[in-house]
């Protein structure tokens, strides 16, 4: 990126009283782990990179348990969102790995497939699950809500 060394000739208006406000302007970014980069797309899709009219999301791909460690240990992630249904590593025994390891974890969507894996879902400590096919309202509601919380 290039930044211009010129002085603007005109002064700089001030910003809107709005952008004043606490919220976070800068993009979340949001961790989207799945082994088959199909379901990550739908991921992406349903989430949106404008979850609400406030907030921009920049999403990180990982392939595999490794990758997704890996990102987690040197980015700040701001939400992750994993494929429970992931092959050979699913997206709950890293939550439940990550919950135990981490002093400070940001929260976890788990995307499953079937209602009646709650259960695991709530044994693995994460903050919100969401059933394949993913709704984007419902998905983007929840991404939204995790994102405000973190």
């Amino acid at each position: 990126m290039t930044i211009s060394t010129s002085t603007p000739s005109a002064p700089v208006p001030a910003a809107p009283a709005a952008a004043a406000s606490p919220a976070r302007q800068d993009a979340r970014k949001v961790l989207l782990f799945s082994n088959r980069s199909d379901v990550r797309d739908r991921m992406r899709q349903a989430i949106g990179t404008r979850p609400t009219r406030d907030m921009t999301i920049k999403f990180l791909d990982a392939a595999t348990y490794e990758e997704c460690v890996a990102i987690v240990d040197r980015t700040d992630v701001d939400l992750l969102v994993l494929d429970g249904e992931a092959q050979p590593g699913g997206g709950l025994g890293i939550a439940r790995q990550l919950r135990d390891e981490l002093d400070v974890c940001p929260p976890i969507c788990v995307v499953i497939a079937r209602t009646a894996d709650r259960w695991l879902a709530a044994w693995a400590k994460v903050d919100a699950t969401l059933v394949h096919p993913l709704d984007p309202m419902t998905t983007g509601r929840t991404v939204a809500e995790l994102l405000r919380k973190a």
